[in-house]
């Protein structure tokens, strides 16, 4: 059973590093600040959603990573996205993964950097269980979320259709299949 990992995505000449390790209560206040979850406006809503992250891990059938951008000197990372891989389980050949990225992050790269460390990582540490890919699902009128799903090497696989209110619009699902 895994029950933690940290992953990181190297700097570019433009953007610093990320670390992406499990989120923890201390992350609470910066959560409720950089989420795009209106759900997540309060800081009892961050925290009851942090200890859903966590039982997630200990389940071993959800693996939420906090996204941290590395900072100069002293001063301490600052949280700036999400990645998730979701329903995992040993002998299902799929699994999906989701991501967000905080509104004064985007634009750098954070999401396609955070996205395939995970990706890679996934793609390892379950092929033994089964695994064989990933499905990554947006909706339609994400044009942002179709460029990092083609940057990671997800392929455009169909159009879903809505299933309000889980998925109020329809939806593209992206594939990416592990190396042979």
């Amino acid at each position: 059973m895994i029950t933690s990992v940290t992953l990181e995505a190297a700097a570019t000449p433009t953007a610093p590093a990320l670390v992406l390790r499990p989120w923890c209560v201390d992350d609470v206040a910066a959560l409720v600040e950089a989420s795009p979850d209106p759900g997540l406006e309060r800081e009892d809503d961050g925290l009851r959603w942090v200890r859903a992250q966590e039982r997630g891990w200990a389940a071993g059938v959800r693996f939420g990573f906090a996204v941290l951008e590395a900072a100069g000197g002293a001063a301490p990372a600052r949280l700036v996205g999400n990645v998730v891989l979701k329903e995992v389980a040993s002998g299902k050949a799929s699994a999906e993964v989701g991501y967000w990225t905080a509104a004064e992050a985007r634009g750098r790269g954070v999401a396609p950097r955070a996205l395939e460390a995970l990706t890679a990582w996934s793609l390892e540490a379950f092929r033994a269980d089964g695994l064989e890919h990933l499905e990554l699902l947006h909706q339609v009128d994400n044009p942002a979320s179709c460029r990092v799903a083609a940057k990671c090497g997800y392929t455009y696989d169909r159009t879903l259709a809505s299933a309000p209110p889980a998925h109020p619009l329809d939806g593209h699902l992206h594939v990416r299949r592990a190396a042979a």
